[in-house]
């Protein structure tokens, strides 16, 4: 008697599941079996990976699912590998960014144009070159960020694209870019490789960013806010809060003066989190265009860490919590549109969310869960987006 293919599929599940039930599904339709039951080891990463293995041959590849309290596993036809993208996008892209974040950077009036083609190309130029410290420090940033993520898909062997720069000129962002990203082409194993994914980033970020901060700390002064139409302070979180304070041995901005009844706490929780009352006339630290990359680098980490969807804060989330990390997103959006009513860019971060925040990557191996390492590290994580986030990343100083 001939043994059949469901036979042997049979046999190579029960080598790590004891299996209860079988349901035949439909290729065609992406669903070869289910398999209900139990695992035979508690290691479900070990078992992910000798069944695997053993389907290879076959071109199937297994999904470990946990459905009402009960661990299944679907066969599922092996997708094709993904076709290589082409690296000359991220380059030119890259390349765009870093003349923008340039242009971003120039600190300082080059003068009156001159005559003639030559010199004022020159003239440009020189004024161009004049960025190199923001755009050396805030490319350094993002470069460690989003190589931290590709790193470390290389590691796990996730397939993932380098990453996309997204160049935005001065005359529509004062940062000069929109940041970057990768795109996971190969789905995570299980929940801790999309975890050690998610997380490589910002971890790999802030390393540059702290002492970028502080070094340019050093080289900026302090300074009475005078105002004018249109002008803006950099926001405060609680790190930019401790990294100006250990640099210059106050809270900063400074009232000149406090109204009458307003206590110093009551100021600067209200300042905190409304950028209210205008800091026209307080002290405030002057930043040098290398902290005002260390800064723009603590809100990129804090707005990647937001805990919501396919950004690196979900997936932190998602990997923790699994599918009750999706209980967290009302909550996130009510903030954000709480927020806007001060600081009017957190109503298009809201509507991004509907978009990216609803949805989280699913991984091939959904029972194996974060080992203590790795929640401690996810802690972390969360800690820094504490740390980092900005309530109001822009204040107005317009006034006197």
């Amino acid at each position: 008697m001939a043994i059949t293919e469901n036979q042997v599929l049979n046999s190579i599940v029960s080598r790590v599941f004891r299996v209860e039930d079988v349901t035949l599904g439909e290729p065609a339709r992406g669903l070869i079996a289910r398999y209900r039951g139990h695992l035979l080891s508690d290691d479900s990463a070990s078992a992910y990976d000798t069944l695997d293995e053993a389907l290879k041959p076959y071109n199937i590849t297994p999904l470990f699912r946990m459905d009402k309290g009960q661990q299944v596993i679907y066969l599922t036809p092996r997708r094709p590998d993904p076709k290589p993208a082409r690296p000359m996008v991220n380059l030119i892209l890259f390349l765009l960014t870093l003349l923008c974040v340039l242009w971003a950077g120039i600190s300082a009036d080059p003068g009156p144009l001159p005559q003639g083609f030559g010199a004022q190309v020159m003239y440009f130029l020189k004024a161009l070159l004049s960025g190199w410290p923001y755009a050396l420090s805030l490319m350094s940033i993002l470069l460690a960020h989003e190589f931290g993520h590709y790193l470390m898909s290389r590691h796990h062997k996730t397939l993932a694209t380098l990453p996309y720069f997204i160049p935005l000129p001065p005359i529509l962002s004062p940062l000069g870019t929109m940041g970057a990203a990768i795109v996971m082409q190969g789905t995570p194993k299980n929940k801790r490789v999309l975890f050690d994914i998610g997380v490589a980033g910002p971890l790999a970020g802030m390393v540059v960013a702290i002492p970028v901060l502080f070094v340019g700390l050093s080289l900026s002064h302090l300074d009475v806010i005078r105002g004018g139409i249109g002008m803006f302070q950099e926001g405060n979180s609680l790190l930019y809060l401790l990294a100006k304070y250990l640099t210059f041995g106050r809270l900063l901005p400074a009232p000149a003066s406090l109204a009458p009844g307003t206590t110093a706490f009551g100021y600067w929780l209200r300042y905190f989190f409304t950028g209210q009352p205008s800091p026209v006339g307080a002290t405030d630290v002057f930043i040098h265009p290398v902290a005002f990359a260390g800064w723009v680098g603590l809100l990129v980490t804090a707005l990647n860490l937001i805990p919501a969807g396919t950004l690196d804060g979900g997936h932190v989330l998602y990997s923790w919590f699994g599918d009750k990390a999706s209980k967290a997103f009302p909550f996130i959006f009510l903030a954000l549109l709480a927020l806007g009513l001060f600081w009017s860019g957190w109503w298009l971060w809201a509507v991004l969310l509907l978009w990216l925040g609803r949805v989280h990557a699913e991984p091939l191996d959904q029972i194996t869960k974060l080992d203590p390492p790795r929640i401690a590290v996810a802690a972390l994580a969360i800690l820094i987006f504490i740390v980092t986030f900005s309530p109001i990343p822009f204040a107005l100083v317009s006034g006197l």
